[in-house]
């Protein structure tokens, strides 16, 4: 069993950055797949970044691309997302997911139903 715990939300305003860390309790998730997804209020959970199990791959969606960085610390046994240029419409509730799959492409690692362990969340709240 995995138990992931997100840590690194806050209140930031527009323009500024944040760094999100997932860590992995219980066994490592050094070959796991991991990926970043986010609710906002009123709105559907939405794909936000994955790194594929090996790590060779990484994926983002549109709208955090050349901002956000998904980066993998194994002797922590923690993901990490660095978060830069922060925009309002990027508030929500940020949450880490591991897959026992061993996945690799973007359609199966935006999936959140490809995921078996997800974090508590993190609120990321973004001003104008």
């Amino acid at each position: 069993q995995v138990q992931l715990v997100e840590s690194g939300g806050g209140l930031v305003q527009a323009g500024g950055s944040l760094r999100l860390s997932c860590a992995a309790r219980g066994r490592t998730f050094v070959n796991y797949p991991v990926g970043w997804f986010r609710q906002a209020p009123g709105k559907e959970r939405e794909f936000v970044a994955a790194s594929s199990w090996s790590g060779a791959s990484t994926y983002y969606v549109d709208s955090v691309k050349g901002r956000f960085t998904i980066s993998r610390d194994n002797a922590q046994n923690t993901v990490h997302l660095q978060m830069n240029t922060l925009k309002p419409e990027d508030t929500a509730v940020y949450y880490c997911a591991a897959s026992r799959r061993r996945l690799a492409l973007l359609n199966s690692l935006a999936d959140g139903a490809q995921y078996d362990y997800w974090g508590q969340g993190t609120q990321v709240t973004v001003s104008s």
